[in-house]
């Protein structure tokens, strides 16, 4: 049976990578699916590929860091589907990369706002939808770095990421009583195109991958069905958690 049957969720930053993994396997799973990123052209063709498959999904592209896409996202989600049961607030950007005395101030701005203050306006409006509800779950995508490692030359991510670790805990403390789950993903080295930007060659990638026990990068399907547990039954008992999927490069030293 499918897990996600009657549930209704919304998947930001899910024109490619983990969020478009999400999107389709939420979809597979019987939730209807709302979707946004900036890029409206790829928008259009994962709701298309869902439709194809059976599923249902809508897009409403924006920046999410003007608080009325979040807001609008959960009104296309209950005036389209009737309510909202389920986010996952994944947009986030690599950001201005360089050791921290040389990050400009407008850089470290931009990376936690596009990170970390996206996502805290996506809660804002998905929380009230879901207590009415009586219930939800909420994950964030956080990182590995910022929580277990720090990489030179990533301050404003590592930050960005650490502090959606800290909304998270709040979020889950402040809610819980009325239903509403939330959680962190942190994924690790994940074979995406964005991660394909930072590391552009083979030999980057290798290196990457050599950090893990698993020595080997992710798939954005893997990731993806880590979050699957987050958004369903199956983890009913779990909030505040900060769950590393990351290869075993947090505990790795060969």
């Amino acid at each position: 049976m499918a897990v996600l049957r009657n549930k209704v969720a919304i998947v930001t930053g899910a024109s490619s990578g983990i969020g478009e993994a999400v999107a389709k396997l939420f979809a597979r799973e019987g939730a209807k699916v709302v979707v946004t990123a900036r890029r409206e052209a790829e928008l259009s063709a994962l709701v298309e590929e869902i439709a194809r498959h059976g599923g249902d999904a809508v897009a409403v592209p924006g920046d999410l860091r003007d608080e009325a896409l979040g807001q609008a996202l959960v009104e296309t989600a209950t005036a389209r589907f009737g309510g909202l049961d389920i986010a996952f607030n994944n947009a986030g950007a690599m950001g201005e990369m360089a050791p921290a005395p040389e990050i400009s101030a407008d850089g470290w701005r931009a990376t936690l706002e596009t990170n970390l203050t996206s996502a805290f306006l996506c809660a804002k409006h998905q929380i009230p939808a879901m207590v009415l509800r009586g219930g939800g779950s909420i994950i964030f995508t956080s990182s590995f770095v910022g929580h277990t490692i720090g990489f030179p030359g990533m301050a404003a991510y590592a930050a960005s990421k650490a502090g959606m670790v800290g909304l998270t805990q709040v979020i889950a403390a402040e809610f819980g009583v009325q239903g509403i789950r939330a959680n962190a993903i942190l994924p690790g080295g994940t074979d995406t195109a964005a991660g394909r930007e930072v590391a552009s060659t083979p030999e980057a990638r290798a290196f990457i991958a050599q950090l893990n026990a698993l020595k080997r990068l992710a798939e954005p399907e893997e990731i993806a069905r880590s979050v699957l547990y987050l958004a369903s039954d199956a983890s009913s008992f779990m909030t505040g958690s900060a769950m590393l999927v990351d290869g075993g490069v947090s505990i790795n030293r060969t």
